[in-house]
């Protein structure tokens, strides 16, 4: 990161502190707006220094936002675009639409935001391990600049093309891994009926075709019941980002998102605001968003 001296960061929840962690163990500056004291105590011990507006950030060489959802993004982001140096890069790892990032164009001084969406595949843990997966997408120059900063703690990182891109590339992963967890699920139910361990039966998918990222996931959380507490609601807002980026763009999804919403887990008919009617835990609990921020695969 020799051209990044500075790195702005916000979001700092369940995903976004280890980011910090990480790029301060790199060895490069940080500051760090967060609300929650116990997160800025920490932070601060490492080495961050703690900025008191998110406006703060925004004369930073980069600014990483990992916020929850377009909501958040549309409730922080504007004042941070508007006060964005001449040279400095907004990565979003928000998984949400597109168009999100055009809306946010509208307070940049110059018309354009210097934003890439820089949606990701993982898990807390892969970003310990420096392993999260990172799609960047944007003019070339700003994803040059956000490869240097995701570095830190990603591997492998993949370049998608214009801005807007990568968040489409994480949408229909996230469709995919919603269809392939419910199928997972279905089975594990007709592993317990036919009298198979479900523990037996996730080990063996773990060496064997029929597994995936799913049963692996589902196995790391000890079940079906921790695992749909923690994906459903992400899945939720997801599969409704996914499905009106796709409607804006002609395209019919009403089969994939069909067979993702078919299963065990509880996807419901999802709403505009990317909720099922009855849709309850991190997806309606502010605290939560904030202490999750992006966390799912």
């Amino acid at each position: 990161m020799s051209a990044v001296r500075t790195i702005g960061f916000l979001g700092a929840g369940h995903i976004g502190e280890p980011m910090v962690e990480r790029v301060l163990a790199a060895g490069h500056p940080v500051r760090v707006y967060a609300r929650r004291p116990e997160v800025s105590s920490r932070l601060a011990a490492l080495g961050a220094e703690l900025v008191d507006t998110a406006q703060d950030l925004a004369a930073c060489d980069a600014v990483v936002s990992c916020l929850y959802d377009d909501a958040q993004m549309l409730d922080v982001l504007p004042g941070v675009v508007a006060a964005l140096g001449p040279h400095t890069v907004l990565l979003s790892h928000t998984t949400g639409a597109p168009a999100t990032l055009d809306r946010l164009d509208g307070y940049a001084p110059g018309a354009r935001a210097a934003i890439v969406d820089a949606a990701f595949s993982g898990t807390a843990e892969a970003v310990r391990a420096g392993r999260l997966t990172v799609f960047l997408g944007g003019e070339p120059a700003h994803v040059a600049t956000a490869r240097e900063v995701v570095a830190a703690y990603a591997a492998p990182v993949v370049a998608t093309g214009p801005r807007g891109s990568a968040l489409r590339v994480k949408l229909l992963n996230n469709l995919l891994f919603a269809a392939i967890s419910q199928v997972t699920l279905r089975g594990l139910a007709a592993g317990r009926a036919m009298g198979v361990a479900e523990d037996a039966l996730l080990e063996a998918l773990s060496v064997s075709s029929g597994g995936s990222a799913a049963g692996a996931y589902i196995a790391a959380r000890g079940g079906p019941e921790g695992y749909v507490a923690a994906v459903a609601p992400f899945l939720r807002k997801d599969l409704a980002a996914c499905r009106d980026t796709a409607a804006q763009s002609g395209v019919d999804l009403a089969l994939l998102l069909g067979a993702a919403r078919d299963g065990p887990m509880d996807l419901g008919e999802i709403t505009a605001a990317g909720k099922s009617p009855g849709a309850t835990g991190t997806d309606r609990d502010p605290q939560r968003r904030e202490q999750f921020g992006e966390d799912h695969h």
